[in-house]
Parts: C-alpha cells; structure tokens; sequence
C-alpha cells in the first residue's frame, strides 16, 4: 500500500489503512515524541493521543506529493507534545543558578559522538531547552515563531536555546571525559 493510497483510505475510514499508517510510521513519530518528552510513558501517551488526533483530522490533509504525510504527521506529533508540556507547565525557564560554568567561547565538536548518545544527552535538558533546541535545530523554527508557538517572548527563546547550547557543551564534555577512563 503506497502513501496515497493509505491516506485516501484512512481519509474513507478504513482501519486496514489505519494500521497500516500506524506500521509505517509509529517508530519515526515516537522518536519525535521523545525528543520533546523524555519519559518514554508518556512520550508513548502523547504517540497514542496523536494518532487518535491524526485519525481524527485526516480528512482535512491534502496529499501533495511523497514526503508531505510524514511532513504533515510530524508536524502533528510535535504540536501534541508542546500540547503536553503546556499543559503541564513543562516549559519553565530554569534560573541562571542552576546554569554550569562554561566559557562563553567554549565549542564543543561533536563528530565523535553517536547520534544515540548525542539524542540521549538532549533528552537530559531541563524541558524548556530541550524543547526550544528542538523547534530550532530540528523544526527549523525562527525565536519569533518559537516565542508565538509557546506563548514566550523572543528574548527567552533565544535565551533558552543559548543556556541549551552551553548546557549540552558540558554534558559533552562531562561524556567524553567520562569515555576516557
């Protein structure tokens, strides 16, 4: 069964074309899910939630082509799981108290590490950083359109994906230093 004809189907309410939907797709998506929540629970919540959502609003996608399905059901798994760190208050700026030392000039290459445990490490910032590191690395969202998504000002997208940035630099260094022994 192609795209096309998994869409037209689940658009038709066919549960064969739902679960093949579901096949296809659930690995890639639960992977979004859990770079926003690390709680593998209730990142798989969130998947559940997203899928009855998906299934829901289906009728209204409009294929464009290979490619704008996954576009369009990724783009739904990372809006149910802002829904979720919204509603529950996930997205918290952390105080400058809780920030490690590390020197602003401080680069970090990261050539040498596995995507697992670079994804691993990111699944490790406080909630607010990895979710604004996330919109901006990943998604390719600007802070305007971070700020607007998560009903927080510009300055505090930039400022959270700057202290993601330099906490993720730590753990790195902390990981390899860690390797070394």
């Amino acid at each position: 069964m192609d795209e096309l004809s998994i869409v037209r189907g689940c658009q038709n309410g066919d549960n064969t074309a739902r679960r093949r939907l579901y096949e296809k797709f659930s690995r890639q998506l639960m992977s979004v899910c859990m770079r926003y929540v690390s709680d593998r629970d209730i990142a798989q919540d969130i998947l559940h939630d997203g899928f009855i959502n998906i299934f829901d609003s289906i009728r209204r996608f409009k294929y464009m082509g290979e490619g704008s399905l996954k576009a369009w059901l990724t783009k739904v798994m990372m809006n149910e799981s802002l829904k979720y760190l919204r509603k529950n208050a996930k997205l918290n700026e952390i105080s400058y108290d809780e920030m490690p030392d590390v020197a602003d000039d401080e680069e970090s290459d990261i050539s040498d590490i596995s995507a697992s445990v670079l994804m691993e490490l990111v699944r490790k910032l406080p909630d607010g950083y990895r979710t604004v590191l996330n919109l901006y690395v990943f998604e390719d969202k600007s802070h305007k359109e971070i700020a607007s998504m998560l009903n927080i000002s510009e300055h505090t997208s930039s400022s959270q994906y700057f202290r993601a940035k330099k906490l993720l630099t730590t753990m790195i260094k902390e990981y390899r230093d860690h390797e070394e022994r």
